[in-house]
C-alpha cells in the first residue's frame, strides 16, 4: 500500500467542537398536530456552553430557536461512517431528538452526529432524526479526522464450501465442528 505524506496539515485536532441547532417551529395542517418542527442547520459555537433554548425568530406562524450546549465528538473507530458520509452527494449532519408524548411540543435535541451507523441505532431507539447540511467547518474537521485516523480494510472474500460435494453424499466438514 502507498503511503501519501500530507504536508502543511496540522493534525492537533479538537477531540469536540461546540455546535448549536436551529429548529424551526411552523403551524401544522395536520388533524392530529397544531405545529410542525424542523431542523434548519447545525452553527458552530466558539466555546462550549450550558444547555438552552432561545427563540431567535418570530414572525406570524414561524418561529426559530436555537439550541445550545451541544457537543459533537468524532471516534476513530466510527471513521468509516464518517468516511462513507463525507463521499455521499449530499453529505450531512445528523440531529437526535427526543420524541415527545405532545405533538404540539419541540423534540429539543441532544446528539449531534457525522455518523450513519450512530444514528440509525437511534432511529431504531425510537428517537427523531433530522438531517441538515454539514457546515464547512465541521466537514474540514471530520475530514482531517478521517485522514488522521481512518484506515481502510481491504474486503477479502471467503470461501464457500463445495456444495457438489456434499450433495454426492460426501460430508463436508466445518472447521471446529465434527
Amino acid at each position: 500500500m502507498q503511503t501519501i505524506e500530507l504536508t502543511d496539515f496540522d493534525q492537533k485536532l479538537p477531540e469536540a467542537m461546540a455546535v448549536s441547532v436551529v429548529m424551526q417551529k411552523t403551524t401544522s395542517s395536520h388533524q392530529w398536530a397544531n405545529y410542525a418542527f424542523k431542523a434548519l442547520g447545525v452553527v458552530v459555537s466558539e466555546q462550549f456552553q450550558e444547555p438552552q433554548v432561545k427563540l431567535i425568530h418570530q414572525e406570524q406562524d414561524n418561529e426559530k430557536y436555537l439550541i445550545s450546549g451541544l457537543r459533537l465528538q468524532l471516534h476513530a473507530d466510527e471513521c468509516e461512517s464518517y468516511y462513507h458520509n463525507l463521499m455521499s452527494p449530499k453529505p450531512g449532519c445528523f440531529i437526535v431528538a427526543d420524541e415527545t408524548d405532545d405533538p404540539d411540543q419541540m423534540p429539543v435535541p441532544y446528539l449531534v452526529s457525522l455518523s450513519f451507523d450512530e444514528v440509525h441505532a437511534y432511529l431504531e431507539g425510537g428517537e427523531q432524526i433530522f438531517s441538515v447540511e454539514i457546515p464547512p467547518e465541521l466537514y474540514r474537521w471530520a475530514e482531517a479526522f478521517i485522514l488522521t485516523h481512518y484506515e481502510a480494510i481491504k474486503k477479502k472474500k471467503r470461501k464457500l464450501n463445495n456444495w457438489k460435494q456434499s450433495m454426492q453424499g460426501n460430508p463436508v466438514t466445518t472447521p471446529g465442528k465434527t
